[in-house]
């Protein structure tokens, strides 16, 4: 029986046990989420997890490359505290889970979490971490990117990873790359890769600011086209200019070099990740309440 990710969600909510847990329980039960809860009671997997709930924006970026440059992988492992994030036992799990991503190229995050690890899953190695650091912990995302050129990377610190695939070109240009992505944020490559209704909305956002500066149309037309290609150059790759020498583009650069960007990734830690606003009267106050 084919089980949906909305139901293992609820019933991860409702139990606060892990995702494998909860779809093999729904899987033993033919989707029957209060069968699914009574079953793992029985087993002692639905517990009350208050970790679960807290927000982990904290944490560390994983990249990883095959000897070949042909593949390559970055992971981002979250926690509550640079503390966590900082010590032997979480470097030790996210290192392990970039390893595996590497070797075994899982299709999902699901099924990521269900591979082999020692002697349990990396989910349940998960599971056994938080319980040990005191702390939510989350295997939040991952990302291959394959290449028949060549795969550069570059990792700012521990909370920037980023890979980029080149055609042509060589070693130093693509490392470059790798730099100047983690620098500069491009979100796509060039032009050409920008959604339709992106440039629409752009345009007629930029078309009504014209008009309100009293423009003739004619004109209106040729600023509305150069604030939109100056736009566009600001978060394309190629049209960016180039870290190491802003005198030049980034796509100028690769034409000197006669080389192409096939793909890049960027991962930064926690980035959307909604943080709560510590309140430290309120924390005090709870203390107090006993909460």
């Amino acid at each position: 029986m084919s089980i949906s990710a909305s139901l293992v969600k609820e019933l991860r909510e409702r139990t606060g046990a892990g995702m494998m847990e909860c779809k093999r329980a729904l899987v033993e039960t033919d989707g029957d989420i209060e069968a699914a809860i009574e079953h793992m009671r029985k087993q002692g997997l639905a517990k009350a997890d208050k970790k679960a709930g807290r927000i982990a924006a904290e944490g560390l970026v994983v990249v990883k490359t095959t000897s070949d440059q042909h593949t390559g992988v970055v992971v981002e492992i979250n926690c509550e505290t640079d503390f966590v994030a900082g010590g032997d036992d979480f470097k030790g799990f996210a290192d392990t889970v970039g390893e595996l991503v590497l070797e075994q190229r899982p299709a999902d995050l699901e099924a990521l979490l269900a591979l082999p690890l020692g002697d349990s899953t990396v989910e349940e190695t998960r599971r056994g971490l938080v319980a040990k650091l005191g702390e939510n912990i989350g295997v939040r995302r991952f990302a291959i990117l394959e290449s028949t050129g060549t795969i550069g990377s570059y990792l700012h610190g521990t909370r920037i990873g980023v890979l980029v695939a080149i055609e042509g070109g060589d070693e130093a240009l693509v490392r470059d790359l790798a730099m100047h992505v983690a620098a500069s944020r491009p979100q796509y490559i060039d032009e050409s890769e920008i959604p339709g209704d992106f440039l629409d909305k752009e345009r007629e956002i930029l078309v009504e600011q014209a008009k309100g500066e009293g423009k003739p149309a004619e004109i209106v037309a040729r600023m509305v086209e150069g604030r939109l290609r100056k736009q566009l150059a600001e978060i394309t790759l190629v049209g960016q200019p180039f870290v190491k020498d802003p005198d030049t583009t980034v796509g100028k650069l690769l034409s000197s070099h006669d080389a192409t960007v096939a793909g890049f990734v960027r991962f930064e830690v926690g980035e959307g990740i909604e943080k709560k606003a510590d309140n430290f009267v309120e924390e005090v106050m709870a203390q107090v309440r006993g909460g």
